[in-house]
């Protein structure tokens, strides 16, 4: 993947439409395992909060993982009181299971998910979600360790958590503050092509969808929060730790080998300011000077460290020889990956074979500048040849980025390779092109469907009727997927207008149309 020029498959953000509809824009859902408590006072609360204070339709999901105590039947309660409430059954445990069905499923343009026991404060929900809304970032997330966050909680759980992001930062390079608070949103049309790359169902599920949605490029707003820690809190933390620890080994594996197919989350070309071409500067070209100049400066080093180690066993041209040898093959790695962005193992060789190639014509520079030097003095000082050889090198780089750019890590793009670029978006056009298929679904844990999911091909689809009205006292769970899987169904039915909701009546975009992913079709009810 060519980190710098990846066509992009999702549309362009955009403000949601302003029009009259029936659907919710927001859709909270709550996870809840065994929370016959605390499940009725946390969405009572909610339900208020969003009433007197959220200016857009909503509704809350209660997502009852596999619970054995009268959970459901507290769901079903809620759901015939309020008309906002809408319970939803899984006969399998796992938080990261529950938010993909019914993130799913949702017809909500935005779609949100926050903890049973409601640490985080309520006033930060309408910051989490308006950037969204806006179309000014894809992913939102609450923090707790942001500088101006104000957090009650002991110190076990303090270290605990800022240990566990600081492994993100030093093994996945991630740049968010906070992965494990449980306050996120998501924007639907990013959900329905980011979901299916999420492999974990349980507590990594916020991790790996926040890893995978950085490396695309995504944009990830953060909001700082006040919260309080949950004394009753039932997560084990010795088997959530572990569980992500094995988490953080997968995904890193993966990302390193080039498994994940990341340029289809990629947004299309220009919808990034960064992205806006400059006259007379080809594209990507400051990029890869800056990273070409980074893995010089420390090629250099590392060549100089190994010239003086094999000086103290031969001759300058053999010192020279094998330095430049050794130091030539880790540079022409660091190269592909870090300044062309060329990810995988495919043609791995090859940029090998023809980085030896470019090795040979800065060996024939160095080498010409040693037996100059040694023509013009019979024994010159070792910190002679090293000036010397530092010279040479220099000219040499600047030979080895002309060639690395135009010859071994060509832009190959418009000669003939199927191109992936994003497909005008209308009503009728796919939202990415299918005439390449490199990653096949049967050898990796990471499928991608070759549609935009449409309701008949959702590899993540939830059971029929999932927000049913159920009577009071009368709730049937919904029978559990066979092996482990989610048949697809038909998605849900639009809910009415909330009755009795106040908001900002004189905004337009009080009530707005689901957004709809490219390449649906507009007579589809959904």
């Amino acid at each position: 993947m060519r980190t710098d020029s990846s066509p992009g498959t999702l549309p362009a953000r955009e403000h949601l439409p302003a029009a009259g509809a029936g659907t919710p824009v927001l859709d909270v859902v709550i996870p809840v395992y065994n929370e016959e408590k605390d499940l009725r006072p946390c969405v009572l609360r909610l339900h208020d909060h969003l009433t007197r204070t959220f200016p857009y339709a909503f509704r809350i999901t209660v997502a009852d993982n596999a619970s054995t105590d009268t959970t459901p039947q507290v769901a079903a309660r809620l759901e015939a009181e309020l008309a906002q409430v809408r319970s939803f059954r899984l006969e399998l445990k796992g938080r990261g299971r529950a938010l993909r069905t019914v993130w799913s499923a949702s017809d909500a343009p935005i779609l949100a998910y926050m903890d049973v026991d409601l640490s985080t404060d309520l006033n930060a929900l309408l910051p989490l979600v308006a950037p969204l809304i806006s179309g000014h970032s894809d992913l939102a997330i609450g923090s707790r360790l942001a500088r101006t966050s104000r957090v009650v909680r002991g110190a076990k759980r303090e270290f605990i958590s800022r240990s566990y992001n600081l492994i993100l930062r030093g093994s996945l390079q991630a740049r968010f503050s906070d992965a494990q608070c449980g306050f996120k949103a998501i924007r639907r049309d990013v959900a329905q092509v980011l979901l299916p790359l999420v492999e974990d169902t349980g507590w990594f599920f916020d991790t790996e969808m926040l890893v995978l949605a950085e490396r695309a490029g995504l944009r990830i707003h953060e909001v700082p929060v006040d919260w309080v820690d949950d004394p009753d809190s039932t997560v084990h933390i010795v088997k959530t730790a572990t569980d992500d620890l094995k988490g953080v080994w997968r995904v890193g594996k993966a990302l390193a080998t080039g498994s994940l197919p990341l340029d289809r989350l990629a947004r299309p070309f220009g919808d990034d300011p960064r992205d806006r071409e400059i006259e007379d500067v080809p594209k990507g070209l400051a990029r890869q000077l800056v990273g070409f100049a980074v893995v010089g400066v420390l090629s250099t080093l590392f060549y100089l460290l190994l010239y003086s180690l094999f000086r103290q066993f031969g001759g300058s041209q053999l010192a020279n020889a094998l330095a430049l040898l050794v130091s030539a093959v880790a540079n022409t790695a660091a190269n592909r990956r870090l300044t062309f962005g060329v990810r995988g193992r495919g043609g791995a060789m090859r940029h090998q074979a023809q980085g030896l190639v470019v090795f040979g014509i800065g060996l024939a520079l160095t080498s010409g500048s040693l037996a100059a030097l040694n023509a013009a003095t019979s024994d010159p000082a070792h910190s002679t040849e090293l000036a010397v050889l530092v010279a040479a090198n220099l000219a040499a780089t600047v030979l080895r980025f002309l060639l690395f750019r135009a010859w071994v890590f060509p832009d190959r793009r418009g000669e003939g390779q199927p191109s992936t670029a994003v497909a005008a978006h209308h009503p009728s056009a796919p939202a990415y092109s299918t005439a390449r298929q490199p990653y096949s679904t049967a050898q990796q844990p990471y499928p991608v469907p070759k549609q935009p999911y449409p309701a008949a091909q959702q590899p993540y689809s939830v059971p029929q009727q999932p927000y049913a009205p159920a009577r009071p006292g009368a709730h049937q769970p919904y029978p559990a997927p066979q092996s482990g899987t989610y048949q697809p169904q038909s998605a849900p039915p639009q809910l009415p207008a909330a009755p009795g909701h106040t908001g900002y009546t004189g905004d337009a975009t009080m009530q707005l149309p689901p957004v709809r992913p490219a390449g649906s079709d507009p007579r589809d009810p959904r």
